[in-house]
């Protein structure tokens, strides 16, 4: 068995955990998005998987999300008090390193920071009920998505290395690859068509998003869905993240996990949550699948 230091300290700042690497080479069937095991966990020794976050991995949307959210909420007119709701940059970054989906990310807001949920429409009163606040909520959600893939037609470009690197994993018949993003299916999709294409996309292993799974992250639901998926013990399964939210899903879940920072989230504690190494991008210190599990 051989094992590698993933991301010497002269690449992440610090010392890092080894991977367990594969000590020979297995054939795989041919790819596809979705897998069902026959058996949980009954994958070869020398079978691995790398499993990407989308947002903040594959493509920096955090602030398409941050506008998309606040044009939806302009064409809403959503008012709490006589002050309209606004997500300011600094703010969103509390919002994406504190909780998983777009969703959940609104109930936090109107529950937790304002204490209460805004008029709309032009002064329709707000809602008293869990149902109207749950309509409110998946309302404004439909539209954001809408305003945001029109952004993503106009601004995606995937992030610096993370294609090269996706490459490397489909090319290698011993490595799983899949993308595990809480975004609603719609929105990853589009995301996904833009930035990998239909070739590279249908090579996936796995695709596992928040419309899949019960529990977002933090929750590490998302990520043990997917090893079942394909068949992989978790401690076999290499994940790509951006944030504390991706951090603390793939370590609950048993599985080592890359830090791929922006600038949104440079200043978090990843190395003291767990995080097995970080880097500002996979491109600009050549981060390669040789470094993640060769010898």
């Amino acid at each position: 068995m051989k094992t590698t230091s993933l991301l010497a300290a002269a690449l992440a700042g610090g010392t890092v955990s080894g991977f367990t690497a594969p000590s020979s080479r297995m054939q795989m069937s041919s790819r596809r998005c979705e897998t069902s095991p026959t058996r949980l966990y009954a994958a070869a020794d020398d079978t691995f998987a790398l499993l990407f976050d989308c947002d903040g991995v594959i493509i920096e949307t955090e602030e398409l999300h941050r506008l998309a959210y606040n044009a939806a909420f302009t064409e809403f007119n959503l008012q709490i008090g006589d002050e309209p709701v606004e997500w300011t940059v600094e703010y969103y970054d509390v919002l994406q390193n504190t909780v998983g989906g777009g969703k959940n990310k609104m109930f936090f807001h109107f529950r937790e920071t304002k204490g209460a949920f805004p008029t709309s429409e032009d002064g329709k009163d707000a809602p008293s009920t869990p149902e109207g606040e749950q309509d409110l909520v998946d309302r404004l959600q439909a539209r954001k998505t809408d305003l945001y893939k029109d952004l993503i037609a106009e601004k995606a470009m995937a992030r610096p290395g993370v294609l090269e690197l996706m490459d490397q994993a489909l090319a290698d018949p011993t490595i799983k690859v899949g993308v595990c993003s809480a975004s609603t299916k719609e929105a990853v999709t589009k995301v996904l068509d833009v930035t990998l294409g239909e070739e590279r996309r249908n090579k996936l292993d796995v695709c596992i998003l928040g419309d899949d799974v019960a529990k977002l992250k933090p929750d590490p639901l998302i990520y043990t869905t997917a090893a079942e998926r394909i068949n992989i013990d978790p401690s076999r399964c290499v994940v790509v993240e951006d944030s504390i939210v991706g951090l603390k899903a793939a370590k609950g879940a048993g599985m080592r996990c890359v830090i791929t920072y922006t600038t949104s989230t440079e200043r978090e504690d990843f190395y003291g949550l767990g995080a097995d190494a970080k880097v500002p991008e996979l491109g600009s210190r050549g981060v390669s699948l040789e470094m993640i599990f060769g010898p």
